[in-house]
């Protein structure tokens, strides 16, 4: 780790004139959720800060909740706030006060109904979500009865399955993942005899490389969905959308981080992940088993050149 801590000792030096007052002793508070890419990654920043002098405090924190915390000041700030996921509760809190957002990364994010692609030689209409629902039978368990099943994330990530199933009446359950390792081990399961199935998944992550597949094309996302049912195909119901193809990848923080903290402020304002850099660090974790504090060192090793222009500026 020689050549990392110099790197570090070296964008120091170039940071000290960012801010006239000195950063708080106070630690800044970093939120991990159930999700490799986003605990890697706050693990990354986190030992950036450290590096910076700085003091640090992890706390698990509900991926909800989250905005809400970070509004209040009890958390610091947020590194993955995903469009798909994460967008109407960061929307409210930003109209709440107390919450700024921080810019976006550079990755796209994109997550939905997805299947590997063996799937679609049993359902070869697929991507559309209509022919989906005619092989919905292909689906079919045990707990489900005569529906098909998808299977969807942790409930906390309210990705609104249900409610789907039920604006665009098809004839599936969905049943949700216990972990995002849930979803994973199940795509596994059934990569050995080429089981159909369809599931939550997101880009990026690690998974995209190992198994090949694609995302169910729903209904065109157009703002509102969520919110009025005169938007989409159905004129009764919400979340009779896919979620956005292009969403974006945020980052968030209280507003009272950049008087506090001044100079890990603008190191955040400048962080910018793209899609394969999240995609490795969450492979990291999820394919070689490090440990999520070992995955971050790994991972600020290899990209030097990367965080090092963060804290140059």
């Amino acid at each position: 780790m020689k050549k990392y801590t110099m790197a570090l000792s070296a964008g120091l030096m170039a940071l000290s004139p960012l801010a006239a007052v000195a950063d708080s002793d106070d630690p800044i508070v970093i939120p991990i959720h159930n999700w490799s890419s986003q605990i890697v990654m706050s693990n990354v920043v986190g030992q950036i800060f450290e590096q910076m002098g700085l003091n640090v405090e992890y706390v698990t924190t509900d991926s909800q909740a989250v905005y809400e915390s970070v509004r209040l000041g009890d958390v610091t700030l947020e590194l993955e706030v995903w469009e798909g996921a994460f967008g109407a509760s960061f929307r409210a809190a930003l109209e709440k006060g107390g919450i700024v957002d921080v810019g976006d990364h550079n990755a796209v994010t994109r997550e939905d109904w997805w299947y590997p692609m063996w799937t679609k030689d049993a359902c070869p209409g697929l991507p559309s979500w209509e022919a989906l629902n005619d092989c919905a039978a292909l689906f079919a368990t045990a707990e489900t009865g005569d529906k098909g099943r998808y299977l969807d994330g942790p409930v906390d990530w309210l990705k609104h399955g249900k409610e789907r199933v039920e604006a665009l009446n098809m004839n599936f359950e969905v049943i949700n993942a216990g972990s995002a390792a849930a979803l994973w081990a199940e795509i596994g399961s059934a990569e050995a005899d080429k089981r159909p199935i369809v599931v939550f998944n997101w880009t990026p992550n690690f998974a995209e490389a190992v198994w090949p597949g694609e995302f169910v094309e729903f209904p065109v996302w157009v703002d509102g969905c969520d919110k009025d049912p005169a938007v989409g195909p159905n004129p009764n119901a919400l979340y009779d959308c896919g979620n956005p193809a292009n969403g974006y990848l945020k980052k968030a923080a209280w507003e009272g981080m950049e008087a506090k903290w001044p100079d890990a402020y603008a190191v955040l304002e400048r962080i910018s992940f793209t899609n394969p850099q999240i995609a490795a660090m969450a492979k990291l974790v999820d394919v070689d088993e490090l440990e999520p504090n070992e995955a971050a060192e790994v991972w600020l090793e290899e990209n030097q050149a990367v965080w090092s222009g963060w804290l140059n500026g």
